[in-house]
């Protein structure tokens, strides 16, 4: 009866993880700049790997537990250090993120060099940016920025 339990148990962790790698995935592609896409991936493939690691624990009857703990810590210890790390360097390198209401607060650490609309605060007729911006697709980019 516990062997029937743990192996459905072990199923249900394996396809839970494979699905929340599979929203990771979708979250990827769908989302709009590459801050969010990176913590799709980095957070929905982290927990997925947990829950594989946890299904793959089970599943063994705890024969593969401590190697799927090891992996696990790896795991949980890198992604979101990675994530963090590459991100930090793509706002760095001049890519700018999709800001809301709360604005980008990296922005002011460096000086400026976040701010979607160099400038725009000083002169209040910076249209091209502000035009850009209220597009509901809008990249925060003045027109014309790649």
């Amino acid at each position: 009866m516990s062997a029937s339990i743990a192996a459905w148990l072990a199923a249900l962790l394996i396809v839970g993880g494979a699905l929340l790698g599979l929203v990771g995935a979708i979250g990827v592609l769908r989302l709009p700049d590459c801050y969010s896409r990176m913590h799709s991936a980095s957070k929905a493939g982290a927990l997925g790997a947990a829950l594989i690691l946890a299904g793959v624990a089970a599943a063994t009857s705890g024969e593969a537990a401590l190697e799927a703990v090891f992996a696990l810590a790896v795991v949980l210890a890198t992604a979101p250090l990675a994530a963090h790390a590459v991100s930090r360097v793509a706002h760095r390198v001049g890519v700018l993120p999709r800001v809301g209401p709360l604005g980008d607060a990296l922005a002011a650490e460096h000086g400026g060099a976040g701010d979607p609309c160099p400038g725009a605060r000083q002169k209040s007729d910076d249209a091209s940016c502000a035009a850009d911006s209220a597009q509901p697709g809008g990249s925060g980019r003045p027109v014309g920025e790649a």
